[in-house]
């Protein structure tokens, strides 16, 4: 138990001046960079959802958010919405870059994300015509980024940092008391459910999810495309404003239904084409 507790920290330590660096920068840029991005959004009309897919891969759920009080009010569609919440990559980029993924495997996950998340927003609003109702605009304090980005960032650092301590701490425990082999044995005996599985921890609305999925598929646990069934449905804490905001409780679990539907539909197409 001694040796796990002492990996873990190292492991851990060695991830925290990078995870502090890049917070600090994706803060400092992260408010201008959503104002201009709420820009493109507004004017961006048809071609919404190929915009949002886009803008929404930015590390941070902090554009999810700001896409979220846009769809209450009406200002985009809910396909833009969606392809939002599709390809927002919350932690997951950070610790993958923290962990040295393989490049061509980040890009990859990006890409996909941002792909499905184009698809669907596309097809929705083809299907579905945007509501002319308009609710009021709702503001809400998060972190304070533009004027305090540097105490914002050491928050996120720590944040991140406990939750990743965790999960590694967990992990390792199981592969030291049951087994590296019998635990993959375990998540993949029925490899067409598990998407059915990664999805529901997606739509937990809070970046543990992203840092859980992450993780995992890391370890080697989960497949790519199991954990980009999860990574697709999570959309940092985007799902608690729409709950908090939008007083149509139909509407958003219609929206969260959506999301579970694309993201375990997409993780088995992955699977099964051995993505």
């Amino acid at each position: 138990m001694e040796e796990i507790i002492i990996d873990t920290l190292l492991d851990i330590i060695k991830i925290i001046p990078f995870l502090l660096i890049a917070f600090i920068v994706i803060e400092y840029t992260e408010h201008k960079i959503n104002e201009k991005g709420n820009k493109i959004i507004k004017k961006s009309g048809k071609f919404g959802p190929f915009f949002g897919s886009l803008l929404g891969a930015i590390p941070q759920c902090g554009f999810s958010v700001m896409a979220t009080n846009l769809y209450i009010t009406r200002i985009i569609s809910l396909g833009t919405l969606i392809s939002i919440y599709l390809s927002t990559s919350d932690e997951m980029l950070l610790i993958m870059m923290a962990e040295k993924a393989p490049i061509k495997t980040i890009i990859s996950v990006l890409l996909i994300k941002i792909l499905i998340g184009m698809i669907c927003g596309i097809i929705i609003d083809l299907n579905i015509k945007k509501k002319e109702k308009n609710y009021e605009i709702c503001k809400h304090d998060h972190c304070d980024c533009e004027n305090h980005f540097i105490k914002s960032a050491i928050k996120h650092t720590i944040k991140v940092a406990l939750y990743l301590l965790i999960i590694t701490f967990l992990i390792n425990i199981g592969f030291h008391y049951v087994g590296e082999e019998r635990i993959k044995l375990i998540m993949n005996h029925n490899n067409l459910l598990t998407p059915f599985i990664t999805s529901l921890i997606g739509l937990i609305p809070n970046c543990g999810s992203s840092v859980i999925l992450t993780e995992l598929y890391l370890n080697n646990i989960l497949t790519l495309a199991q954990s980009i069934a999860g990574l697709l449905t999570n959309s940092g804490v985007a799902l608690i404003v729409l709950f908090k905001t939008n007083k149509d409780l139909k509407e958003n679990f219609k929206i969260v239904g959506m999301l579970y539907v694309i993201g375990t539909f997409f993780g088995l197409l992955l699977e099964i084409i051995k993505i």
